[in-house]
């Protein structure tokens, strides 16, 4: 008697246990809705004279084990603000400088550069003003975009950076534990890494280079500071930023690295999903981050798919979303596998950079995979690897792995 008593509690507290998680699951959820709503408020707050001018969506995802990543757009601290297409192949592109003064820039197919068309800002009467301009001319150098001595893409770069970094730095230490259900060991994390950014700006203006961002603290320093243990001050110190500039060098072994993976998930060598190429950033002093979008299928005809990595034609919706699912583990353990195989090849990455793995995932309605893939080792374990100072499961175990939204 005494034993099947003891048998119902331990059934009542497992059953406790599993109802437990599914209400976690949805706090987590709620939790993240409504700190990325604060994030992106107190983001706008630093740019409020120029809240009009752009869009900032913000995505976060939780990782169990690892924490809540919060990202924004790739390209979000660009200075450039919208653009207007017009029918002749060019547009507007609107610029704020950092202050309080915003230029717009006219470009055309038939032009050989753009020029500024319109001013506004602040005059020394702090009053609104407007100054437009007209095409470049002989008797109009001043205006010409490439001798604007006036602004300085790489300074409002800056600004934008230092005013997220601010926003970031406040929501961690002032809301970050509205995340109730982060552990003491998981991490808040703000970035703009994600989704390579999109560079049609480049052949607009001559844009500074790009910058990464990233601003991490962990949940046990933030309870410290929570419970009055540390000061606002020494919390701050403990918060890890990184924001590295995108630089413009070509080495050889990236570029090699970059077509052993283009070659591995080409669609008849690859067994799980395959790709179409990647691309790559070099970051200062960071390291190396590749982009890459994976899928699994192609569509051959109305409601029928074609897997040509798992030789199968002619699947239903329905039977394609399963294999899907169902070649998901292996292509992350696979991945992190070339990843240790083929990344020992990169030499020029120090020992305390990383090589990055971005990779947009198979679009799979309600299959439960991730939408996206992070995968990321220092250059040291790389290069303690080919050296066999350690073995392969030991590296493969220093492999950070940061999943998004669960699709």
């Amino acid at each position: 008697m005494k034993r099947m008593w003891m048998s119902m509690v331990v059934l009542a507290l497992a059953s406790g246990i599993a109802m437990g998680q599914k209400t976690d699951e949805a706090r987590m959820e709620r939790d993240i809705a409504v700190a990325e709503n604060v994030l992106q408020t107190l983001i706008r707050q630093q740019f409020e004279n120029q809240r009009t001018f752009f869009q900032l969506e913000i995505n976060g995802a939780y990782q169990a084990g690892y924490g809540v990543t919060f990202r924004m757009p790739a390209d979000f601290t660009t200075p450039v603000v919208f653009n207007f297409p017009n029918g002749s192949g060019g547009g507007n592109v609107r610029i704020w400088d950092g202050g309080q003064s915003s230029y717009t820039y006219r470009y055309d197919s038939r032009s050989s550069e753009p020029f500024i068309v319109e001013r506004r800002g602040m005059d020394d009467r702090n009053q609104d003003v407007t100054v437009r301009g007209s095409a470049p001319s002989d008797s109009n150098e001043k205006i010409r975009l490439k001798e604007r001595n006036e602004i300085s893409l790489d300074s409002i770069r800056d600004a934008y950076n230092a005013r997220v970094i601010d926003a970031s730095k406040t929501f961690i230490a002032d809301y970050g534990d509205m995340i109730s259900q982060l552990g003491s060991t998981e991490k808040i994390v703000v970035t703009n890494q994600g989704e390579q950014p999109k560079m049609w700006m480049n052949r607009i203006v001559s844009a500074p280079n790009r910058t990464v961002l990233a601003v991490e603290a962990n949940k046990a320093d933030l309870m410290q500071y929570k419970q009055g243990k540390i000061t606002r001050d020494q919390f701050m110190k403990k918060i890890k930023v990184v924001d590295t500039e995108v630089t413009n060098e070509v080495e050889p072994d990236f570029e090699l690295l970059s077509s052993i993976f283009n070659r591995l998930y080409r669609q008849d060598l690859s067994t799980t999903y395959f790709s179409d190429g990647n691309s790559y950033e070099r970051l200062k002093d960071f390291g190396v981050v590749y982009y890459m979008h994976v899928y699994s299928s192609n569509e051959a005809y109305q409601d029928r798919f074609d897997m040509p990595t798992l030789n199968m034609s002619g699947i239903t919706q329905e039977e394609r979303d399963k294999k899907v699912k169902e070649v998901y583990p292996k292509f992350e353990n696979e991945f992190k596998e070339n990843i240790i195989e083929y990344g020992r090849t990169v030499k020029s990455l120090k020992p305390e950079e990383s090589l990055i793995f971005n990779i947009k995932l198979t679009k799979c309605t309600g299959c439960g995979i991730p939408q996206s893939l992070e995968l990321s080792i220092k250059g040291s374990v790389l290069s303690d690897y080919n050296a066999g100072k350690i073995d392969r499961n030991a590296a493969l175990g220093k492999i950070v792995v940061k999943k998004g939204s669960i699709q």
